[in-house]
């Protein structure tokens, strides 16, 4: 693989992993963002099935019609697809999880501590890294190494959300009646897809988690440790 180039930051998310599934979400982006393969759809983290990993997972370009990888559906070998892990409980990458297409399959680097932090970041081919074939929806692959396990390919859209409604809503033509209850709501995104970048890893790979606590009027609450993590994608300049 090539040495790296230097990427800046197009968009991202972050949240707060605590033993809960945890998600954040923004179909669509601004103008220049939005369809293009710089558009992060959603971020997930989470326990995985295994108490002693963590999942994080990436979609990317939604909304996209039913079907597989197609020329207007692919990953860009232009865009770093970047998880964050801070460990110290700062708010500053301590580890990252690097994610490029390279011909026709993902590199993953990491997770590793950063040559630098902040909105530009460097490919560490240097690090340990893990080649991925690209899934189609009739090749569903899942690569296992090192106790990590990898996925890149389309997948339906897991985020569930009655935009006509909102939209009726947002408009006023639906006040003061508001959202349909859930059995009468209509998932928007139900046939739709996204690409999906999913990577499970072993904490003990991630280190410590940081502990945090929860004021409430003039209350201070002991929370779960847990991970800061945020994903972002970075277009190479």
């Amino acid at each position: 693989m090539k040495k790296t180039k230097i990427f800046a930051t197009i968009g991202g998310f972050s949240l707060l992993v605590l033993s809960v599934f945890l998600i954040s979400s923004d179909h669509i982006d601004a103008p220049n963002v939005a369809g293009t393969s710089t558009d992060i759809a959603d971020f997930y983290a989470f326990e995985g099935d295994n108490p002693n990993n963590t999942v994080f997972i990436a979609t990317l370009q939604g909304i996209l019609s039913p079907g597989g990888i197609t020329e207007n559906a692919t990953f860009d070998e232009d865009v770093l697809i970047e998880f964050n892990i801070d460990n110290t409980g700062d708010f500053v990458e301590d580890l990252v999880i690097q994610v490029i297409k390279r011909d026709s399959v993902m590199y993953f680097f990491g997770p590793t501590a950063p040559s630098q932090t902040g909105l530009e970041s460097e490919i560490m081919t240097s690090t340990e890294h893990y080649i991925v074939e690209i899934s189609t929806t009739e090749n569903t692959i899942v690569t296992s190494e090192n106790g990590m396990s990898f996925f890149a390919g389309p997948r339906r859209d897991a985020f569930y959300f009655d935009f006509n409604r909102f939209n009726d809503v947002a408009s006023g033509a639906a006040a003061p009646e508001g959202f349909y209850p859930l059995g009468e709501s209509e998932d928007f995104f139900k046939d739709l897809n996204t690409l999906a970048i999913v990577v499970e890893v072993p904490n003990a790979l991630l280190g410590t988690a940081p502990t945090h606590v929860l004021e409430s009027e003039g209350n201070i609450t002991g929370l779960p440790p847990a991970y800061n993590v945020w994903v972002s994608a970075k277009r190479k300049q």
